[in-house]
């Protein structure tokens, strides 16, 4: 209702919200849209900052545009004689399905429903739509619980021996609105009190509390309000001929062309997304309505080539007629979002960069997420804990206690319970326990209904119409037939299969093999420039990291490789040693272990880049904790004053003697400060024999590789350096032992040796490393624990939640790169580097590696790759891309 725009289609739809924009455009292609008119979200916010106060001149504009509608339908507001009846729906820019409010039938009183009654001849019709707006207006406008009307109605049923409010006669649905108006006792008989009434309450429930929660986890801005469309009301509870539905143009599950939803017979489009009456699926609309459905076919294929993407869209058929309501990018699984957004490249209607902007990051990473194990799902079905089957909405596994109240359920998970909602259906005030939940299970509604679309919103399982169970909201408990599950009780759900399983079943993450998948990761390949590796420590995850896309390995931890069960003894009894010779006699031990873990490396990654990290941690690591040796100690002791025989005190005092030779050598590698202390470098150095060995395992596991024809590519990393004397020291022992194997080989592999940026001093004398060094890794866990001075294991279990709660931190520095500190250093280690040679390789290896927001400081800093946890690979590449096109863009 406002003229001045600018700013193109986002500044349309800011102004007129998504539907009422989408109406506008739906209108000039010639798709049959019930005339009406929006109020603007400018509207909405004079609204809401003047304390209620609908804006100077507004309701005239109202009342002229409402007049619009009359003249061209030839019908009147609140007129007997010719009643023009109207929709009033919430509309915000971006989709908040079921967030706000709508009221339908605005218009209707006691003068005329009875006109028309006259004019249609259907009373069922008539005080159908009479009631459903006053249960409406009852509950949005005047805050009443909707559980007052739906006991009338339960009770209405009850007495017909019905289930559906479709089956009641005219003279009981008479009967309900007069019960129904001794409810909603405020319930306005002028229409236009009505209208003015439910276009407020619409702004209103902008601020509402399920709206807030929807925008909190959505990720969208609270100062955009909310447009109000008001539209002349076409009717699918005309009978027979008439129906109301919503559907996709596309799969929101899977993403296979074609339309999927649901609708109803004689029946207005709340009943289709609420969940109250058993929906048909769209494809049987074609035997019920064959025109309507070749007439929404052909809409909804030029709806896509409009808009280049999946639409939603709700419509209605009025005694044959097909209209839409409604289209808005439909909502989809993580699945259907790469599904749609490869099948639009590869037909035309987008480039390949539009598909690799389309897909988020997380939707990448979905498809990692859980999935329930096969044995167990097998062993569960056989012993008869498959108890229901409903249908499968939202992919991926969910495991967790049952909660039939959102409130509960938000409180559990808040406890770290994991949980699963159980509701008949979800309303849009269930919205926070959602969330909180791992999955959804309903016992009604449709592939449309508000669960399916909330849950494909923000990836959560879900089944939803399990019929046959039924869940007591007052008792806090579900039944079908024998079967009672109880608030507490654990349940298993497949949102990919639509299965319901009783008990806590076991999980899996899936490999990636969707090959939609893998050709927009091609895609992305192609796009970006930052290079992808990954975090390995065995050749188990180097081969999962190079199945998923990663282009070598950026961080291998050496020490973890000594925490394996049959090496810990083995690296105890090396610290334990008084002497070099002793330790030198466990390393032989260790040694070809390692060499066997690196050539399985080489294997892996054949032909790619494997950086080493050398041992890093302090020594008293491998050891069991002070607190840990005191207790067994003092347990021993106890043990052996009761011992009952001479083999009992033998082996006890045997295992006393260790412990407290442990327990001297813990006191004895006791550091004030471990971080800050011996390891690293350091530890290297003051050992050499330890740095000796491990340069002697890679350099021979090189040999072996390129000896089995392979093409390993070593790269050693020393860990902690803060001084180029100390790289120099560690870089000869390497050296000196990487010749030795060669010439006892008679081959050469090329090799690399490297330092870790870790430290603020390593970052400012960057210039000097790099004289001495082949690459840099930033060690960005390390490097921002030093730019803070903070211990990260300390800091986010005391203080950074509460920082990060009440907005000291704008984020957590060690979820996302620090730009302003740590960045600062990255960028003045880059430029010393680059001095050197203008392709010198940095990359980063800490935990920032696999975050999209760091991923893009990378690549618009100029890094050579990032280096992430295998299972993040698939979202690094994608990232990537994606910040190659922002930069280009």
């Amino acid at each position: 209702m406002e003229a001045g725009l600018d700013g193109g289609w986002d500044s349309v739809r800011g102004l007129l919200g998504g539907k009422g924009a989408n109406l506008a455009e739906m209108t000039r292609l010639g798709i049959p849209v019930p005339p009406g008119f929006t109020v603007t979200t400018r509207a909405c916010l004079s609204y809401l900052d003047g304390d209620g106060r609908l804006p100077d001149g507004l309701w005239s504009q109202v009342l002229h545009a409402l007049h619009a509608i009359e003249d061209r339908l030839d019908k009147r507001f609140g007129d007997p004689a010719a009643p023009l009846l109207v929709s009033c729906r919430s509309g915000a820019k971006f989709s908040m399905p079921g967030m706000m409010d709508t009221v339908l039938n605005l218009g209707l009183n006691d003068e005329t429903a009875k006109g028309l009654v006259a004019l249609t001849g259907d009373e069922h019709f008539v005080f159908d739509s009479y009631r459903r707006l006053i249960q409406m207006f009852g509950t949005v406008v005047l805050g009443l619980r909707d559980e007052l009307f739906e006991n009338v109605l339960s009770d209405a049923r009850h007495v017909r021996g019905v289930t559906s409010d479709a089956d009641l006669s005219a003279d009981e649905l008479r009967t309900v609105v007069a019960r129904f108006r001794d409810l909603a006792a405020g319930f306005p008989t002028d229409p236009a009190e009505q209208l003015r009434m439910a276009i407020e309450a619409v702004f209103s429930s902008w601020n509402g509390r399920r709206a807030v929660d929807y925008r909190n986890a959505a990720g969208i801005a609270h100062d955009l309000g909310t447009a109000v469309n008001i539209q002349a009301m076409v009717f699918g509870n005309l009978g027979e001929h008439s129906a109301t539905g919503v559907c996709m143009t596309r799969s929101g599950a899977t993403g296979l062309p074609g339309l999927e939803g649901d609708f109803l017979v004689n029946a207005q489009g709340e009943d289709v997304v609420s969940g109250t009456r058993a929906t048909r699926p769209i494809e049987a609309l074609a035997q019920v309505m064959p025109t309507a459905y070749a007439e929404l076919q052909a809409m909804a294929a030029k709806l896509e080539a409009r808009y280049h993407e999946m639409q939603d869209i709700e419509f209605t058929v009025e005694d044959g007629r097909l209209w839409l309501l409604q289209t808005r990018d439909g909502k989809r699984t993580a699945q259907a979002a790469v599904r749609i957004a490869v099948d639009l490249a590869n037909e035309g209607l987008i480039g390949r960069a539009d598909a690799v902007r389309r897909v988020t990051p997380s939707q990448v990473d979905f498809f990692l997420h859980p999935q329930l194990a096969v044995a167990a799902r097998q062993q569960a079905a056989d012993e008869g804990r498959l108890i229901a089957t409903g249908l499968n909405v939202s992919p991926g596994a969910a495991v967790g206690v049952a909660a039939f109240d959102p409130d509960v359920a938000q409180r559990l998970a808040g406890d770290g319970r994991q949980v699963i909602l159980v509701r008949p259906e979800t309303k849009p005030d269930d919205v926070h326990g959602m969330l909180a939940a791992e999955g959804i299970l309903t016992t009604r509604g449709g592939r449309t209904s508000h669960a399916a679309l909330v849950a494909r919103q923000f990836g959560k399982p879900a089944v939803v119409g399990v019929g046959a169970l039924e869940v007591d909201l007052v008792g806090h408990r579900a039944t079908m037939g024998e079967l009672v599950i109880e608030e507490g009780d654990w349940l298993s759900l497949d949102g990919s299969t639509g299965e319901v399983y009783a008990g806590r079943l076991d999980t899996f993450v899936p490999d990636i093999s969707d090959g939609w998948l893998a050709t927009l990761l091609g895609w992305a390949d192609d796009l970006r420039t930052l290079g992808v590796r990954a975090n390995a420590d065995y050749p188990a995850d180097a081969r999962r990291a190079r199945d998923y896309g990663a282009e070598g390995i950026g961080l291998c931890r050496t020490e973890h490789m000594f925490f394996q069960s049959e090496r810990l003894p083995v690296m105890q009894r090396m610290i334990m040693s008084d002497s070099v010779t002793e330790r030198r006699d466990a390393l032989a031990e260790l040694e070809p272990l390692q060499r066997d873990d690196f050539l399985g490396l080489f294997r892996a990654m054949d032909g790619l880049p494997v950086i080493i990290r050398l041992v890093d941690p302090p020594l008293h690591e491998f050891l069991p904790t002070f607190e840990e040796l005191s207790k067994r100690i003092t347990d021993a002791k106890i043990r052996l004053s009761a011992a009952g025989s001479l083999d009992e005190v033998d082996d006890l005092l045997g295992r006393l003697r260790r412990d407290e030779d442990l327990l001297r050598q813990v006191r004895a590698l006791h550091e004030s400060n471990p971080m800050l202390g011996l390891r690293g470098v350091r530890l290297a150095i003051r050992h050499p024999e330890i740095l000796q060995m491990q340069a002697r395992a890679i350099f021979a596991a090189a040999c072996d590789a390129a000896e089995e024809g392979g093409g390993p590519r070593p790269e050693v990393m020393i860990p902690l350096t803060s001084d180029a004397g100390e790289l120099i020291r560690a870089r000869q022992v390497i050296d000196s032992e990487a010749a030795a194997v060669f010439a006892d080989r008679g081959i050469t592999v090329d090799y690399l040796v490297g330092t870790m940026v870790e430290t603020p001093r390593a970052a400012l004398t960057a210039d000097k490393l790099a004289e001495h060094a082949d690459f840099f890794s930033v060690g960005s866990n390390d490097l921002t624990q030093t730019t803070y001075a903070l211990s990260r294991d300390d800091a986010e279990t005391s203080f950074l939640i509460d920082y990060l709660r009440t907005g000291v931190y704008d984020h957590d520095p060690f979820s996302s790169l620090d730009p302003d500190g740590v960045g600062l250093l990255i960028d003045r280690a880059i430029a010393a580097a680059r001095t050197r040679e203008d392709d010198f390789e940095v990359g980063v290896c800490g935990e920032h590696g696999g975050d999209p927001a760091s991923i893009a400081w990378c690549h618009a800093h100029g890094l050579t790759y990032v280096s992430c946890s295998p299972f993040r690979v698939p979202v690094a590449r994608l990232a990537a891309a994606q910040a190659a096109l922002a930069t280009a863009s």
